[in-house]
């Protein structure tokens, strides 16, 4: 099969839970997709692969860009206690920190699958990133080369985590689909994946 059947996404909002918290101003994690999230993606648009182990079976490649990441606060408490003493007692108390999240603003992706059933069953429907309330719908399905999947910059430029273990990949989190598996990858950059305008 030389082609893809693609369908382009976009919302107004789409957030990435970063896997390493407090240090993704390190890793940058929050600019891509692990295997775990396609997954969770692909299982959203196919229900009927909740029954199966873990694997991407139909999402064969992807591709994500956005106009620029709107930094948010977010207050937290951590799981352990610590003691304090308050007035003359002791008492065991949970301090606040303030993290610095962001969300993607006017977030664009897009799903290549091989058949075009598979395609037009994702074409009718809406998805998330990674918080339910950043709805992402389907704007156009269209069927490319995997060459121009690959090489047209104008159409789809974006950051896509290549899931495979190489010399250039890096650990992107733990799989809670597969037993806390880690999950490497490296990222393929086509274009420009920040643009200019929505």
């Amino acid at each position: 099969m030389n082609n893809y059947h693609v369908v382009k996404y976009v919302g107004h909002f789409g957030f990435i839970k970063p896997w390493t918290s407090v240090r993704d101003s390190e890793v940058f994690s929050q600019q891509f997709l692990t295997p775990s999230m396609i997954a969770g993606i692909e299982r959203k648009l196919f229900p009927e692969l909740l029954k199966m182990p873990f694997d991407i079976f139909k999402i064969k490649r992807h591709r994500l860009s956005y106009t620029q990441m709107a930094a948010q606060q977010e207050q937290i408490q951590p799981r352990g206690w610590n003691s304090r003493r308050v007035g003359n007692k002791n008492a065991a108390v949970r301090e606040y920190s303030i993290l610095v999240r962001s969300i993607l603003l006017y977030p664009v992706l897009h799903l290549a699958f091989e058949r075009q059933e598979d395609a037009l069953n994702a074409f009718s429907q809406h998805i998330c990133l990674a918080r339910n309330e950043d709805i992402l719908l389907p704007e156009e399905l269209i069927e490319v080369t995997i060459d121009a999947f690959d090489n047209d910059e104008e159409r789809f430029s974006g950051y896509e985590l290549m899931f495979e273990q190489n010399d250039s990949s890096i650990l992107v989190g733990f799989n809670r689909f597969d037993h806390g598996q880690p999950m490497y990858g490296w990222l393929k950059v086509l274009g420009h994946p920040v643009k200019s305008t929505k």
